[in-house]
């Protein structure tokens, strides 16, 4: 159930308020879409869909209007608009029609899947005609889609360069979910935004140090536990032995934890050093007596990624010896790693990745956290989301809606009533003007006149967006091409 203290009656751009007056007369059904644009020169071809059901089940399952909001927006839009614009009679009728809970329905794609860009990934339309206005005032909430998806997204590209990196220097790909960590819960704007989007990373990853996202993953996608952590070093539990005692403040670590990993940032002064005189001599048999099982992970966290991590490596493999793993490339003694979180992201990582290959090194050998550029440095631009009117019906007539501009079509919107199918060659495409079939759509009913109908599982909505042997080798593909005209139009792997 959506929450109490949540009124869904301010929950949308202000100008939405005066809609319900705009729309033609005898207008009884607008029908609109969800999508992420197409974008020449992107390197996101596809999307991972997700979070959905969160927004669904704690902002508009259930009662989510009563006579209290009602009252509560009719005082702050006549303060705000200086002018009475709410339609406070159409609210009211919404909460003894239906007993406050919202005549529409939502279709969209199981959460999980992975989409090629320019596909519809849900659609939204008002169940009674005398309410044809609420499914574009819920547009506002439903846009938000935006982060979780674009977290989603993003990660899975990671997963993307890891698996290819690890195969190719590994034989396999064991250990993946592990291999990218979420630093990411300092760097976002609020609770909600760690939550939201750390659980998007938990589609594809199991490492994480975002409890908020966790706690999502529980909550809302019934997964008791979703990610997990080990203990770790920051720099004020090093730097406040003093510079003179960064020896004992590494040892405390060794001891404090000496069954499990443990993951120590040795950068305070000098990351070289560290490696070389503490690590690889003073306490070089403390490491030595750890097994896999309790690796030590050294942490670099400041210079270029790509040569401190280069440095680091060759010093540890100086101090303690490395071997050479069944592909031929070199592997640190099992009981030493390294997690790189500084500078990283999809740029760096492959860089990183590739130029440890080029040395010789496997990409067993470290772990990469990742904080901003998983979480924050994203918008709703980045895989270009919007949500469209794309079907109207008027005096029991249905019509064909669209946007084209003249300044920029790639903001050209579809037409018609969509669904989303396989094609005969196994394609996803998106069939507009109401030609799809039914029975071929892979919009799934999750919302009905305030009830939720789908629930799915963290464990379902990952095995949707596992990687494919395609992911882990092939270069970005592409968008596929128009096809069809005249009544059959649609969009084929994205491409209007």
């Amino acid at each position: 159930m959506a929450a109490h203290d949540f009124n869904l009656l301010l929950a949308t751009d202000s100008y939405k308020i005066t809609h319900y007056k705009q729309y033609p007369p005898n207008v009884s059904k607008i029908y609109s879409y969800f999508e992420c644009r197409c974008k020449k020169g992107s390197p996101f071809n596809e999307v991972v869909f997700f979070g959905l059901q969160y927004l669904l089940k704690k902002y508009l399952t259930g009662a989510v209007v009563t006579e209290e909001k009602i009252q509560q927006a009719k005082v702050f839009y006549q303060m705000h608009f200086r002018q009475t614009v709410f339609d406070e009679d159409g609210w009211r009728k919404i909460l003894e029609k239906y007993d406050g809970r919202l005549p529409i329905r939502i279709k969209a794609v199981p959460e999980g899947r992975v989409v090629p860009r320019g596909n519809v990934l849900f659609t939204v339309e008002n169940t009674d005609p005398e309410f044809f206005w609420l499914t574009n005032y819920v547009e506002t909430m439903l846009v938000q889609m935006w982060y979780p998806i674009t977290v989603a997204t993003v990660s899975r590209e990671f997963k993307k360069i890891l698996a290819k990196h690890l195969r190719a220097s590994s034989g396999s790909t064991e250990g993946l979910d592990t291999r990218l960590h979420d630093f990411g819960y300092r760097g976002v704007s609020s609770q909600e935004s760690a939550a939201l989007g750390g659980a998007a990373h938990l589609v594809n990853f199991c490492s994480t140090d975002t409890v908020a996202g966790l706690l999502m993953a529980q909550r809302y996608y019934s997964c008791p536990m979703a990610g997990f952590s080990i203990p770790a070093a920051e720099h004020s539990t090093i730097i406040s032995w003093g510079r003179s005692r960064e020896k004992e403040a590494f040892e405390q670590m060794l001891e404090q934890f000496p069954t499990s990993p443990v993951s120590v940032v040795s950068d305070s002064y000098d990351i070289f050093k560290a490696c070389k005189h503490i690590w690889g001599d003073k306490l070089k048999d403390r490491v030595m007596e750890r097994s896999e099982d309790s690796c030590l992970v050294i942490r670099p966290d400041s210079g270029d990624p790509t040569e401190t991590l280069l440095q680091v490596i060759q010093i540890l493999e100086e101090c303690f010896g490395s071997s050479v793993n069944s592909m031929g490339y070199k592997l640190l003694p099992s009981y030493l790693r390294i997690i790189q979180g500084d500078g990283i992201d999809l740029g760096s990582i492959e860089q990183i990745l590739q130029k440890l290959r080029d040395e010789g090194w496997s990409s067993e050998n470290v772990f990469f956290g990742c904080g901003s550029a998983l979480l924050q440095k994203i918008n709703r631009d980045t895989l270009n989301c919007a949500f469209k009117c794309s079907y109207v019906e008027s005096n029991g007539q249905g019509m064909d809606v669209y946007k084209l501009p003249m300044t920029d079509p790639s903001k050209g919107s579809k037409r018609g009533q969509l669904t989303l199918s396989r094609n005969s060659d196994g394609l996803l495409e998106t069939l507009e003007k109401g030609v799809g079939k039914p029975e071929e759509d892979l919009l799934v009913k999750v919302f009905e006149n305030g009830s939720l109908l789908q629930d799915y599982s963290l464990e379902e909505i990952r095995r949707k967006a596992q990687l494919t042997e395609e992911d882990e080798v092939a270069p970005p593909r592409h968008n596929g091409e128009h096809k069809g005209s005249g009544g059959g139009l649609h969009i084929l792997n994205g491409q209007h």
